[in-house]
């Protein structure tokens, strides 16, 4: 039988060396001292810290690796997985919330907010109308995930401000302007991040990234907004919820050539 150095009460004292190691190296990734994207502790340093033997270190940081906590890099070490977040693709919803929702914290920066006459064809601009351009860094945990560039209506949206723009723009319609927001209609693709966009997402020139472009419409299926959103390719994953088996159909998606 081994003996551990875990400090730990006495009622947790009679859980299994491995249970309480397990406990021990969650409570360390919630510390903070290995941030997401760092080196962790080698098996030899985790055997020699928890005084527990080396067979139960390697077991519990499989264990860690195999929910994804951690991330095994053949030939250089163990280390802290980066924090990813789901992108639902059956519904709309606020970064903001779904970065709270995770225990993260959620920022915005405006870059840029100004009226323009002209917009993307997909919003079918009356003749006169203004529209509304925003550009948004949407950061998690000060990290910058999201480049966000998008045109609205401003006849729905008056006098909208900066300070208005720095959380969610789906609450701000919702509560600020009683807008019935009915969905969007989007499309996914992958690309390698150009020189500026890359430097707002710290990123290299050439990464790896996502674009979602989209047309998001009121209730009566008129136009509210159009967007062009950068995603961290290392940051984000899809989330999907597949229903029963179906007949072949013709794909919704088009190939790019």
């Amino acid at each position: 039988m081994e003996s551990s150095g875990l400090m730990l009460g006495p009622s947790l004292r009679r859980e299994p060396i491995y249970q309480q190691l397990n406990n021990a190296m969650r409570e360390l990734l919630r510390s903070g001292e290995f941030p997401p994207g760092a080196q962790f502790l080698s098996e030899r340093q985790v055997a020699e810290r928890f005084q527990v033997s080396r067979i139960t270190a390697n077991k519990v940081l499989a264990s860690l690796v195999g929910e994804r906590l951690l991330e095994f890099r053949k030939g250089v070490g163990t280390f802290v997985a980066p924090v990813t977040y789901d992108y639902n693709l059956r519904s709309l919803v606020s970064f903001t919330a779904m970065v709270e929702a995770q225990g993260g914290k959620p920022e915005t920066k405006v870059i840029c907010l100004k009226m323009v006459n002209h917009v993307p064809v997909e919003l079918g601009e009356e003749r006169g109308e203004r529209f509304v351009y925003v550009e948004r860094l949407r950061l998690a945990n000060k990290m910058p995930v999201i480049l966000e560039r998008r045109w609205f209506r401003a006849k729905y949206c008056p006098r909208v401000t900066k300070t208005d723009l720095k959380g969610s723009i789906y609450e701000l319609w919702a509560k600020k302007y009683f807008l019935d927001i009915a969905g969007a209609e989007q499309t996914i693709r992958a690309v390698n991040l150009e020189a500026g966009d890359a430097r707002l997402l710290g990123m290299k020139t050439g990464a790896a990234g996502l674009v979602n472009t989209s047309t998001g419409f009121l209730q009566g299926r008129i136009p509210l907004w159009f967007e062009r959103t950068i995603y961290r390719g290392d940051a984000y994953e899809f989330f999907n919820r597949l229903g029963h088996i179906e007949k072949p159909q013709p794909a919704m998606g088009r190939l790019i050539g």
